[in-house]
């Protein structure tokens, strides 16, 4: 019989006894498509669990429980927030922030600067939650946060608060362009990738040579030519056409990758004509 036809409880059985995670995750998207009072109130008794892992099983079942707007979202984040007040368990407070991350849009003052205060955890995977919670909060605490953590040691936590400060907010100012800025040479491709777009979305100019560094170089991909649409610049084009004439009849090229790079000649030159007829 299909996990989709099991019932609530058999399937929260299987996520409480079994030895292995393999199935975990299936079993909680099922879960989480029946939102229910009952179900609720199951899911919030978990989470007073003294097993770690059974917390983890509720938390991880009500960040998503039904479609938005959730229907038990201003109970399901006082949970949270009351929990993440004593909760030690590293892979716990990983799950909480990333909970709270799932249903970050109206959170106060109070909540976002409880959030913060884990910029001075070491834990990785604290720190990965962390970021997660923050993406897309438009704060000048969480802004902050994120900027820490976009020099962070790890790749991955340095990544993911760079794409939170490039992309995931309109905010402009002078302490986002820096902490980018820092960024352009990262060792870590996707980050240094990140960095250029988010620059190139605010329109600063420094960028453009860093563009045309990538181009030269040759190992670009769809985020660079994200970037290079986004500065509507037309001194790029010379370079994309070369580059595709370069590559013209080399089998070794990912056709997807020659496609992209003709949608990105297309679109800037598509852009670059339209400030002209308007300017």
């Amino acid at each position: 019989m299909s996990r989709k036809n099991w019932t609530d409880e058999k399937l929260l059985s299987r996520l409480i006894n079994n030895k292995t995670d393999k199935s975990r995750w299936d079993n909680i998207s099922v879960v989480r498509k029946r939102p229910s009072q009952e179900l609720f109130a199951k899911c919030a008794e978990l989470i007073k669990s003294n097993n770690p892992k059974i917390r983890k099983i509720g938390i991880d079942i009500l960040a998503q429980l039904g479609l938005p707007p959730r229907p038990f979202l201003k109970d399901t984040l006082k949970i949270y927030f009351d929990l993440i007040e004593v909760e030690t368990a590293p892979d716990v407070l990983m799950s909480l922030l990333y909970s709270i991350g799932h249903n970050n849009d109206k959170l106060d003052n109070e909540q976002i600067e409880k959030i913060c205060s884990f910029i001075d955890s070491e834990n990785s995977w604290v720190k990965e939650g962390l970021v997660s919670a923050l993406l897309g909060i438009d704060n000048l605490n969480a802004i902050e946060t994120l900027i820490k953590l976009s020099s962070d040691k790890l790749s991955h936590i340095r990544n993911w608060a760079t794409f939170g400060l490039g992309t995931q907010i309109e905010r402009n100012n002078t302490n986002i362009r820096e902490a980018l800025w820092e960024r352009v040479n990262d060792k870590h491709q996707e980050t240094k990738l990140e960095a250029i777009v988010g620059l190139a979305k605010r329109k600063d100019k420094r960028v453009n040579d860093i563009i045309k560094r990538e181009i030269i170089g040759g190992e670009y991909g769809t985020l660079l030519f994200e970037a290079i649409i986004e500065t509507q610049d037309k001194e790029f084009l010379p370079l994309l056409k070369q580059n595709l004439k370069t590559i013209k009849g080399d089998k070794t090229i990912n056709p997807e990758w020659e496609k992209d790079l003709k949608n990105c000649i297309d679109e800037l030159t598509k852009r670059t004509n339209e400030r002209r007829t308007t300017a």
